[in-house]
């Protein structure tokens, strides 16, 4: 393996709030391989400024004489980083992440979603106002305001999952699953708003 593959992939451990300079062949968690603290609540701007240096240090420019096999194994770690980035600046998909690091299932069986008629009937609810806008006299601005209110949701989710997150008991891994099974369902519903909302413009 060249110098400058080594140096891109090879694992190092990483103080968190400083930059990594390496980055581990096989990450765990998406934490690790961006150096932050694992948590819920996570500095957008720096882990965006993270991102964009793994980039360049990973850029396929940097392997362009490299053999082969290290060219493909530049690509995967690159890959690797953009499905890492996608995860962390998503609130839905930070949580199931999270969980997984803890081996705890977002989904499923063990969901007790399903089962809390509460939920479900602000659930039918939602989707039965979406499915009225179109007929709305300005669907444009009903749709406007019903995607605001989803925000405010998940917005609230967000918050919630901080605190249990933050607790890191096995009541409280409990109650961020639940959150995030429900938050899923909320997130479908923003997009299949975003969707109609495609229609309409």
């Amino acid at each position: 393996m060249s110098e400058l593959l080594s140096e891109a992939c090879q694992s190092s451990k990483q103080i968190p709030g400083q930059v990594p300079t390496q980055i581990p062949e096989v990450p765990k968690s998406y934490f690790e391989l961006f150096g932050l603290s694992e948590g819920f609540q996570v500095n957008l701007d720096e882990l965006s400024g993270r991102y964009h240096d793994l980039q360049k240090r990973l850029h396929p420019d940097r392997f362009a004489s490299a053999p082969d096999q290290e060219r493909r194994l530049a690509l995967k770690r690159i890959v690797h980083v953009n499905v890492g980035f996608q995860v962390l600046k998503d609130p839905l998909e930070r949580a199931q992440h999270l969980l997984s690091l803890r081996g705890i299932e977002s989904e499923g069986e063990h969901s007790t979603t399903v089962n809390d008629p509460e939920f479900l009937e602000q659930q039918m609810e939602l989707r039965e106002r979406l499915g009225l806008i179109s007929r709305a006299d300005d669907p444009i601005d009903a749709l406007g305001h019903f995607l605001a209110e989803l925000d405010i949701k998940v917005r609230i989710y967000a918050r919630e999952l901080s605190e249990q997150f933050a607790l890191n008991s096995a009541e409280s891994l409990a109650q961020a699953r639940d959150m995030t099974h429900q938050l899923s369902f909320v997130r479908r519903l923003q997009q299949e708003a975003e969707a109609l909302e495609d229609e309409l413009i």
